[in-house]
């Protein structure tokens, strides 16, 4: 991963409380940046052999592409380093090149006209009502989550994706544990907050409450890797086969 794409990153991170979102097992270094208003992607960080770009065969450029006005479209690719979309809707999306050859505050900048466009994407629209099932990951080193939950059944824990009410949100613990360990439901989301130890920051929180155990020995991440995760660095939606195994365990299938 370049520097330049680990600022952008993190830059999507502090300004908008987006967690990048690694979905495919196959290609565990493309993130997704996903609006928390309406849940719609509005950037994605990938990195590409520059055949599929235009560009020197063999070698790998690492790109983000946001969105943009059609109208807008043009004048971009005129740019240096900003070139069709690489597998988006080349009307509506760019792909811009996080190798030095567009500066770093031009793809702020960018990053941020794509918030802009998505969130107001389906603004008239009915917003999600129906639940859905999320995996989020927790450092045992960082936070005792037991003791919290051995208190009274909830915890309260930093919200970085568009959770609602009712939302099933099942907690990996990374190493030394590296196991899939407690289900949880949203019952508090979008809970205003504000923490800021310089190392780590909450904007926004979501209380859980816990709703079943596992075992530590249940769902390691050795065995969901041959259920399609291999890793859990945000907030991410559930593969219907983990799902489906995460509930035969649950009912001691």
């Amino acid at each position: 991963m370049s520097g330049l794409r680990e600022r952008i990153l993190a830059y999507a991170r502090e300004k908008y409380g987006t967690e990048a979102e690694y979905l495919w097992s196959r290609d565990p270094d493309s993130a997704v940046l996903r609006c928390g208003i309406n849940d719609k992607w509005y950037a994605i960080a990938m990195r590409v052999d520059g055949k599929s770009l235009g560009l020197e065969k063999g070698v790998v450029y690492p790109i983000i592409n946001v969105k943009c006005s059609p109208l807008m479209t043009g004048s971009l690719l005129a740019m240096k380093g900003i070139l069709p979309a690489y597998h988006m809707q080349k009307e509506q999306w760019v792909t811009v090149l996080l190798d030095g050859s567009v500066d770093e505050e031009q793809v702020r900048g960018l990053i941020d006209m794509s918030y802009e466009i998505v969130s107001h994407t389906g603004s008239g629209k009915r917003m999600r009502t129906e639940p859905r099932e999320w995996l989020i990951p927790a450092a045992p080193a960082m936070y005792d989550v037991e003791k919290d939950f051995c208190r009274d059944g909830t915890i309260l824990w930093k919200q970085t994706a568009n959770m609602i009410v009712g939302d099933t949100v099942y907690m990996y613990m990374a190493a030394p544990v590296s196991a899939v360990m407690y289900r949880c439901e949203a019952t508090e989301v979008n809970i205003q907050y504000n923490y800021d130890d310089g190392s780590y920051r909450i904007r926004k929180a979501m209380k859980l409450k816990l709703m079943h155990r596992l075992a530590q020995g249940d769902m390691p991440l050795s065995e969901m890797k041959k259920l399609g995760v291999s890793a859990v660095r945000g907030a991410r939606g559930v593969p219907n086969t983990l799902l489906h195994r995460l509930r035969q365990l649950e009912k001691g299938i």
